[in-house]
């Protein structure tokens, strides 16, 4: 199953939103930016469906395509469109068998042994983290670099997101380290204009 284009994933966190979220993910879109995860962790099941579906019906103008992290039940009752699975989750193939056989299935990663495990599980695409150090997550483990993120991204036969600390100017040298794409969060959330910096970023993809 091919990404969507561009290949940049936009993940949702409102507590470092400078907007309201549904403001800024509609500003994305109209920056050209095609794949939404509702990340919300911390939202109730009833709350999180309801903001699934907000982020749907905004979305469907610009066939976009959204997703929602580990929430199986959200994604289908609202008809989305793939989830995206954190590590000691269910298995790529059973979270498909969930929510369809046209669903994008995506794992979050950070070692070669995690990767290729989802790989091997039936995943379509994996996040591979931090490739550096993340304003979001300034503890969450020891960066890759691009030169560690490389020699995964080599041993692994599926699509892989940079994920972490990515920012349009270090997206380049990812891109020639093996990504398929990229995975941003913070940079769009804390961002005065969305659109602006979505259109950067995709300028940024295709030097």
């Amino acid at each position: 199953m091919s990404l969507p284009d561009p290949p940049i994933l936009l993940i949702t966190d409102r507590k470092q939103a400078a907007r309201p979220l549904i403001e800024i993910v509609a500003a994305a879109f109209d920056g050209g930016c095609r794949w939404v995860m509702l990340r919300e962790k911390d939202l109730g099941a009833d709350e999180r469906r309801a903001l699934l579906h907000r982020l749907l019906e905004i979305a469907q103008p610009y066939n976009a395509t959204v997703i929602v992290n580990d929430d199986l039940e959200a994604a289908i009752s609202a008809g989305a469109h793939g989830v995206h699975l954190p590590q000691k989750s269910i298995d790529p193939t059973t979270a498909r068998d969930r929510v369809g056989k046209d669903a994008l299935v995506g794992v979050s990663t950070h070692t070669l042994a995690e990767a290729q495990t989802a790989a091997a599980g039936g995943a379509d695409y994996i996040t591979l983290s931090p490739v550096h150090i993340s304003p979001s997550k300034p503890d969450y483990g020891p960066p890759l670099t691009p030169g560690g993120f490389a020699k995964i991204t080599t041993q692994v036969p599926l699509p892989v997101l940079a994920l972490g600390g990515v920012e349009s100017a270090n997206t380049p040298p990812l891109m020639a380290s093996g990504a398929a794409g990229i995975a941003i969060m913070g940079t769009i959330m804390r961002a005065d204009n969305p659109s602006q910096q979505i259109a950067t970023f995709i300028r940024a993809l295709r030097l």
